[in-house]
C-alpha cells in the first residue's frame, strides 16, 4: 500500500466529462462519473481516490459549490489532487482555490476537463486530459494547475479561447 503521500486524490465536480447524451430529448445530462471506469479501462495502477462532489456543468456553480471544492481540497490528507471539471469556469475555480484557500501549502492541485464527452467514445479528449494530470501531480512542485491536451497550464497564466475551444498561455506581469 501506498503512502498518502503518493497517492492521488481526484474530485468529480462534473463538466462535459461526465456527461451523458439522452437520446430522446436531445440533451446532455449526469448520471454519474464515469471516471472510475475511465481509470479502470487505460489499466491505470496508481493508488487513486475518487470522490464526487458534485455532478454540474461549470456554468451551473454558485459560490457554495466554489466553498465545497475549496474545502475539500484543503482537507484532503493527500498532497496530490486532481480535480476534474467543466471547461468554461475551470479557470475560475483554479483562481479561487489559489487565491481563497487557506490550507494548500505542499499541495499540487491540477484541473482538468474534456471539450467532448466520454461517453461519445474515441472522439473524446478526456482519457487523454486525464492521463496528462495524472502524471503531471506526481512530478509537479506545489502549486495549482490546468492540464488541457497535453498542456500544463500555471492557473494565472491560461485562458480558455472560446473561439477555437483551447486553452491558451496568456501573458502575465510576473
Amino acid at each position: 500500500m501506498m503512502s498518502l503521500d503518493q497517492s492521488i486524490q481526484v474530485f468529480v465536480t462534473g463538466g462535459t466529462f461526465d456527461k451523458t447524451y439522452d437520446y430522446i430529448n436531445g440533451t446532455l445530462n449526469f448520471k454519474e462519473t464515469h471516471l472510475p471506469q475511465m481509470l479502470d479501462r487505460s489499466r491505470c495502477k496508481l493508488d487513486v481516490d475518487v470522490k464526487t462532489l458534485m455532478l454540474l456543468d461549470s456554468l451551473e456553480l454558485t459560490s457554495a459549490h466554489f466553498k465545497t471544492i475549496i474545502e475539500a481540497c484543503e482537507t484532503s490528507e493527500r498532497k496530490q489532487i486532481v480535480i476534474t471539471h467543466g471547461t468554461d469556469c475551470m479557470v475560475d475555480t483554479a483562481m479561487k482555490i489559489a487565491t481563497e484557500a487557506n490550507t494548500i501549502e505542499g499541495k499540487t492541485i491540477i484541473l482538468t476537463g474534456a471539450m467532448i464527452p466520454y461517453t461519445f467514445g474515441s472522439s473524446s479528449d478526456g482519457f487523454f486530459n486525464l492521463g496528462s494530470a495524472m502524471a503531471y501531480v506526481r512530478v509537479l512542485e506545489p502549486g495549482v494547475y490546468i492540464a488541457m491536451n497535453g498542456m500544463l497550464f500555471n492557473w494565472d497564466e491560461v485562458e480558455k479561447n472560446k473561439s477555437i475551444g483551447v486553452f491558451e498561455r496568456i501573458a502575465t506581469n510576473k
